[in-house]
């Protein structure tokens, strides 16, 4: 996985950024590990914590943040594997593949000190401290039950706006 001209030219939402930002998750719930579901619905949490009554979201929100997150698998698995390329992650294979943050991973993060990285990082502590408690299967049933809700309310929303027009 390279960094493609993409990434280069808008950063957000990139390969790159998805990237910082599951580094960020991973090192704030180590020694847990999180598969790549997890780190989809991590990745789309950590910048809109509030859907799940954490704190403000960093990101705003709109009527296909549901979308958002159900398209972001790809961008979060090619994430991954430009993460481990460079062997800031490591795969975990004892239970099904799951990642933990490499050696190198906080050294990395401490670089990040942005007014937005800070955030983040609060952010992503606040998701480890929220769900480092759940094994795999509760934290898949939690986001099942929350993509159902938020995908009705989505499509509520969509039918009232075809009703208006």
């Amino acid at each position: 996985m390279e960094v493609t001209k993409a990434d280069l030219s808008s950063p957000f939402n990139s390969t790159v950024e998805a990237g910082l930002r599951a580094l960020i998750v991973l090192e704030a719930m180590h020694p847990r590990k999180c598969s790549l579901d997890e780190l989809t619905w991590f990745d789309y949490l950590v910048v809109h914590t509030s859907d799940m009554e954490g704190p403000e979201s960093l990101h705003p929100d709109f009527e296909a943040s549901v979308g958002e997150m159900l398209v972001r698998r790809r961008l979060v698995e090619e994430s991954i594997a430009l993460l481990r390329k460079l062997h800031l992650v490591i795969a975990d294979y004892h239970d099904g593949l799951n990642y933990l943050p490499g050696d190198e991973a906080p050294a990395v993060i401490d670089l990040l000190t942005s007014t937005y990285n800070q955030k983040l990082k609060m952010r992503a502590n606040w998701v480890a401290n929220t769900f480092q408690k759940f094994g795999s299967a509760e934290v898949e049933e939690i986001f099942a039950d929350r993509i159902g809700r938020w995908t009705a309310e989505f499509r509520e929303s969509e039918q009232a706006t075809s009703a208006a027009l």
